[in-house]
């Protein structure tokens, strides 16, 4: 259950970072001109980064393929707003975050039972 509110946290913030990104025609210039969807999208990435940090140590295991250190980057810029990070917010935009949606994806998949609600 632990892990379902978790996945849920990051789902839900990651669904609104690609909602924004996405409509978005001049990419990363357009993103960073708009300083006011910036903010949101940065606000997302940092709980999406924060919430990966807290997952259990099984389900991390079970996920090699993410790029831990690139959400540790990406956490700790976006914590203590760190300049320039340019770069490292536009890579876990276009990177890091459909990359590890993916693969949480397939892991509730491939574990269901680590992600039931439980009463």
């Amino acid at each position: 259950m632990y892990a379902r509110a978790l996945f849920d946290i990051i789902h839900t913030s990651g669904d609104q970072v690609l909602q924004l990104v996405l409509p978005l025609q001049g990419g990363a210039d357009e993103l960073f001109a708009s300083r006011n969807t910036l903010a949101v999208v940065e606000d997302h990435l940092l709980t999406v980064a924060h919430t990966l940090a807290h997952l259990p140590p099984v389900v991390l295991l079970r996920l090699p393929q993410v790029d831990w250190s690139g959400w540790s980057a990406l956490h700790q810029a976006l914590r203590w707003k760190t300049e320039p990070r340019r770069d490292v917010v536009w890579y876990g935009v276009c990177s890091l975050l459909p990359a590890t949606l993916v693969l949480l994806d397939k892991l509730r998949v491939a574990e269901p039972e680590w992600f039931e609600i439980q009463y």
